[in-house]
C-alpha cells in the first residue's frame, strides 16, 4: 500500500491553482516533505495495522493477490512502495522484492522493518522517473498500487520506466483508484474536477488519510489521469494488455462516509454499487 491521499481522501483540503509555491522543479521536494511527514502517523494508524503486519498479516488485498498469482522465486519491482508493507508482503510470499519511493523517511523505515522481519527485500530511495539510474536490472514483475500515479505529472515517462524495468516476457501489474473518484469534491457531493483534468492540483492538506487528526499540514501536488492516458502509454510502449477489470468497491475504508460492501470491502455512502472505485490491469512485455 502506497499512498492514496489524492484529493478526495484527505481530511481537510484547501484547493488552489498552481502559484508561486509550485513549479515543475519543486513538486518533488514538496511531495517528499508531504510523505516524510506522514510516515510516523501511518505507522501508528489503525489503517496500516502495523502490529498485525509485524505478527505476519499480509498488507496485500484480494484484487492484487488473485491477479499477480504465485511470485515465489520471481524478481519483483514495487514502484512507489511507501514504507514497504506491500513489498515486504511480496517478499514473504517468496518474491525477490525491491521497493522504491521518493520519501527518504519511508525508505529508512522500510529497511528497518525488513531487518526486523529477517527478510531480504531491497529498498531504494528515488523518484519513479529516476529508477533506471539507480537500478541496473530488469524484473519478472513490476507492481504498483492504490494512489500512485496521481503523484506523477508525466505518464509517458512512467510508461517508459515500466517498460525499461521489465524483462522480455515480464508482467506489469497495476491496481489503482478509478479516475472517476478523483472528479469529486472531498465530501463526494459534486463534480469538482474534470475527468480530463490536465493541470496540476495544488492543495494544502491537514492530517492524513490514515489519521485525519494528525497535527501536520503540507502542500500537495497531484494530477488526475484518465483511463485512456494509462492504457495509451502502456500500449505505446509495446506492452500487451492481458487483463483489465473495474470494481464498484474499494478494499480500503480510505474516504469519508463509507459503508461495507458484501465482499468485505467498502462502498461510498450514497453511491453503493453505482461508481467504479478501483481498476486493475495486467500488461506483458513481448519476448
Amino acid at each position: 500500500m502506497r499512498g492514496y491521499s489524492h484529493h478526495p481522501s484527505s481530511p481537510l483540503i484547501t484547493p488552489h491553482q498552481p502559484s508561486s509555491t509550485f513549479s515543475m522543479d519543486n513538486y518533488l521536494s514538496l511531495n517528499r516533505e508531504l510523505w516524510n511527514a506522514k510516515v510516523p502517523y501511518h505507522l501508528q494508524s489503525e489503517l496500516y495495522a502495523q502490529e498485525a503486519f509485524m505478527a505476519g498479516a499480509t498488507s496485500l488485498q484480494s484484487i492484487e493477490l488473485e491477479q499477480v498469482g504465485d511470485v515465489k522465486g520471481k524478481t519483483l519491482l514495487h514502484l512507489q512502495c511507501h514504507y514497504g508493507q506491500d513489498t515486504l508482503s511480496w517478499a514473504r510470499l517468496g518474491a525477490r522484492a525491491t521497493g522504491i519511493d521518493l520519501s527518504d523517511a519511508a525508505i529508512a523505515t522500510a529497511r528497518e522493518l525488513n531487518d526486523k522481519l529477517g527478510l531480504d527485500a531491497r529498498f531504494v530511495c528515488c523518484n519513479v522517473y529516476d529508477v533506471p539510474e539507480h537500478i541496473d536490472e530488469q524484473f519478472d514483475i513490476v507492481f504498483t498500487s492504490y494512489g500512485t500515479i496521481g503523484w506523477l505529472p508525466d505518464l509517458e515517462k512512467w510508461g517508459q520506466v515500466v517498460n525499461r524495468m521489465l524483462k522480455p516476457g515480464g508482467e506489469f501489474h497495476f491496481v489503482e483508484f478509478h479516475p472517476v473518484i478523483w472528479m469529486f469534491d472531498d465530501d463526494f457531493k459534486y463534480i469538482a474536477y474534470s475527468y480530463f483534468q490536465r493541470e496540476a492540483i495544488v492543495e494544502e492538506i491537514q492530517g492524513t488519510y490514515a489519521d485525519r487528526d494528525a497535527p501536520i499540514k503540507n502542500t500537495s501536488i497531484s494530477w488526475n489521469h484518465s483511463l485512456d492516458q494509462v492504457l495509451g502509454v502502456l500500449l505505446r510502449q509495446g506492452l500487451r494488455i492481458e487483463h483489465f477489470a473495474e470494481y464498484d468497491w474499494s478494499p480500503y475504508k480510505s474516504f469519508p462516509r463509507m459503508t461495507p460492501s458484501p465482499n468485505g470491502g467498502w462502498y461510498l455512502e450514497g453511491y453503493e454499487g453505482k461508481l467504479p472505485m478501483v481498476y486493475a490491469l495486467k500488461a506483458t512485455k513481448p519476448e
